[in-house]
């Protein structure tokens, strides 16, 4: 007998949802991202609960328990259900009766394996009642102990009901697979067949999969993958995977930056293929510009800051596939410190407009050449 603990299944919010759910005559479990994490030892985020219970009798047993519900996506069988400050995505068991690969169709279901079988892979088709045994309709605990990302039953048929599950594959490969024992040769062989329904999806649904694949440990595997797939160059033509490997290795300790990583694969417009933030959009063209200018480290750390001047150089030795130096490192900070002793008042009245802008950007270059230097007055008073 499998079961799983913490806190989060433990907590008074769960346990009092769980509890009005069975208390009420029905069936009801926690599912899916925190079942799974919690037997591998992951940080659990959101709490997801599958029950027979239809979305009205959720609501209405929540209700006379002092809950508040929020109809999240009851046209899909969910509510979201607030206990005790935390917030539970409470969803009747269903079974797709009409999928055109960006939707379904479904309807209610009194069985836990018909609930488990509409799911994506098998180690997300886990369960756990309110003590933390696990059941487990599928057998995905030893797809998840082996670290193995498998499609339920036919890979073509799970992804023909949605798209996005071929990116989903290649995420949860990324931070959930053995890359010693690669990726699954027939889930790999059903993406590449079906990739062109990508083209389905929406952009902002494609960007948020890439982000959160590359936000992983280590994503050059499942994008290396990807590519062999052809469905990198689906997503984001012109991308090249050859740089991500040594910069993720340069990387170290550092937390993992999906921008940065995103500015390695490079790629033709994609902050609008993957309808980037405008933040995100910012960035990533900063760093990609830096990638190819000859700013010096110094320079960097003074323009952009100590972080952003160390992305850049990382990018850079990647591409190099050499490590960066500790006087690169010092450079950037000494940049970044740095403050130009001039300002516009200290040329004025004698210099306005054109001519007021141009010396200044002079004094700065002298200075940031000199190593910042140079005092005010040695900037003033120099023919």
């Amino acid at each position: 007998m499998t079961r799983v603990t913490g806190d989060w299944l433990t907590h008074p919010g769960t346990q009092t949802v769980l509890a009005v759910l069975t208390n009420g005559g029905h069936r009801a479990f926690l599912v899916g991202g925190c079942v799974r994490n919690a037997l591998i030892g992951a940080p659990v985020g959101d709490i997801d609960i599958s029950t027979n219970a239809t979305p009205d009798r959720v609501t209405e047993l929540a209700e006379s328990g002092g809950l508040r519900v929020v109809p999240t996506g009851i046209d899909h069988g969910t509510v979201t259900v607030i206990a005790h400050g935390q917030p539970h995505e409470v969803t009747t068991f269903r079974r797709d009766v009409e999928t055109d690969g960006r939707r379904a169709v479904v309807r209610f279901s009194d069985r836990i394996e018909d609930d488990a079988s509409r799911r994506d892979f098998t180690m997300n088709a886990l369960y756990a009642d309110a003590s933390g045994q696990v059941a487990d309709p599928l057998n995905g605990l030893a797809d998840l102990l082996a670290r193995k990302v498998r499609f339920i039953d036919d890979p073509a048929a799970r992804i023909t009901e949605d798209h996005l599950r071929i990116l989903r594959f290649f995420r949860f490969h990324a931070w959930y697979g053995d890359p010693a024992q690669g990726i699954d040769p027939e889930g790999l062989a059903a993406c590449a067949a079906l990739a062109d329904g990508i083209d389905q999806l929406s952009r902002e649904r494609i960007g948020a999969e890439m982000l959160k694949l590359l936000a992983a440990p280590d994503p050059a595997p499942a994008i290396a993958a990807m590519t062999q797939a052809g469905v990198l160059a689906r997503v984001m033509p012109g991308a090249d995977p050859v740089t991500l490997a040594p910069l993720v290795h340069l990387e170290n300790d550092r937390i993992a930056d999906p921008i940065r990583r995103l500015a390695a694969l490079g790629g033709v417009g994609v902050d609008e293929r993957l309808r980037l933030s405008r933040k995100d959009s910012a960035r990533l063209k900063i760093l990609r510009d830096g990638i190819g200018d000859m700013m010096r480290p110094a320079e960097l750390g003074w323009r952009h800051g100590a972080q952003t001047a160390t992305h850049i150089l990382l990018l850079r030795a990647a591409i190099l596939d050499r490590p960066i130096s500790t006087a690169d490192l010092s450079d950037i900070a000494a940049g970044a410190a740095a403050v130009f002793p001039v300002s516009a008042a200290d040329l004025m009245p004698g210099l306005t407009g054109p001519a007021l802008g141009a010396e200044l950007k002079r004094l700065e270059r002298r200075w940031i050449d000199a190593r910042f230097a140079l005092s005010r007055d040695d900037l003033l008073n120099a023919p």
